[in-house]
């Protein structure tokens, strides 16, 4: 069945940004989305997916390795020729092994052959592609400490059991819960570039629009999707500029003052916030094909880069997202 399509989903505005923010610059470190149950979260990471195009490997790699990648992985990949494969869209479950994310021995061939080998783990799946945790604050502290430090570095490295092996595991990290199933500790949501909030929409008139697509992607799957493929297509197409673009993008001394001087008004700790910042305004910019970063870039950024980087002031109650537009609005007007 077709995948509901990226483009037909209804307002989420801010979420759907961050997903293409982030699939333009992964180097970002993922995105984390809080919000209402029902509200499209997975399918618009999904969506996001599946309208990318397929990508090249080398034929017989599970490490998904580039052609001019091949030898480099654990496996040997010694064919020379290449095939298309979807990008991998993989579901980390609440319930996963150690294990099973990072990797193991292989003990059906151990039993069998007597050889020790590796049985590559969802981050190699994931490789070059979107790794997915529902409900992520309720998955164990260690293994969310490990996924980020993986996503960070962009290599898993496995040693246990007499093997040492060390493989490529690039991947856009998306998490999604409800706060009301508990909250992720502050020093682990710190580690994701972006945050969104999402909440079931307001308007009569969005609510009837969201039943009507529902109602019609059911029906007719194909043909749903087939009209909104152009719609589609001028996403693919912007992300596709975007990421051509975003190297050849500088941030302006100017830029990256203000920067700064927000981070501090708001208090974010450490300095991820601004180099988080720096990296969405630059793949902002560069998805709207805007010749150099400006300041707008920075402000329609600023929320989701340092919401979840704010400490919390027992005096202030208001959320994380006024205290950045209140401090918004005082530093730029």
């Amino acid at each position: 069945m077709a995948r509901f399509p990226f483009s037909a989903i209804v307002a989420q505005d801010e979420m759907k940004l961050a997903l293409l923010i982030a699939a333009t610059d992964p180097a970002i470190g993922g995105v984390m989305v809080f919000g209402d149950r029902g509200t499209g979260k997975s399918t618009a990471a999904r969506a996001l997916a599946a309208l990318l195009p397929p990508m090249t490997i080398a034929e017989g790699c599970r490490y998904h390795c580039r052609p001019d990648e091949r030898g480099t992985c654990p496996d040997p990949c010694s064919s020379q020729r290449k095939r298309k494969v979807a990008v991998p869209f993989v579901d980390l479950p609440l319930g996963a092994t150690e294990d099973r994310v990072l990797g193991a021995l292989d003990l059906e061939r151990a039993l069998r052959a007597g050889e020790k080998a590796f049985e590559p783990g969802l981050l190699a799946k994931a490789h070059r592609g979107f790794l997915y945790i529902d409900e992520i604050n309720l998955l164990e502290d260690h293994l969310v400490d490990l996924l980020l430090d993986v996503a960070a570095s962009g290599e898993n490295l496995v040693e246990r059991e007499g093997l040492s092996v060390r493989h490529r595991a690039q991947f856009v990290l998306i998490g999604s819960g409800n706060p009301e199933e508990g909250e992720l500790r502050p020093q682990l949501l710190d580690r994701f570039g972006l945050s969104v909030e999402v909440r079931t929409p307001d308007a009569i008139e969005q609510r009837v629009e969201i039943m009507r697509r529902c109602a019609a992607h059911e029906a007719d799957p194909d043909s749903f999707a087939a009209s909104w493929e152009a719609e589609d297509d001028k996403v693919l197409r912007r992300i596709a500029r975007g990421q051509k673009k975003l190297t050849s993008l500088n941030v302006p001394d100017d830029v990256m003052a203000d920067m700064a001087e927000l981070c501090r008004a708001v208090g974010a700790d450490g300095l991820r916030g601004e180099l988080t910042l720096m990296r969405a305004a630059r793949a902002l910019a560069a998805l709207n094909g805007a010749k150099s970063v400006r300041r707008e870039h920075l402000l329609e950024v600023a929320p989701m880069a340092l919401r979840h980087r704010l400490r919390r002031d027992v005096l202030d109650e208001v959320g994380s997202t006024v205290r950045i537009e209140r401090a918004i609005s005082v530093l730029f007007g």
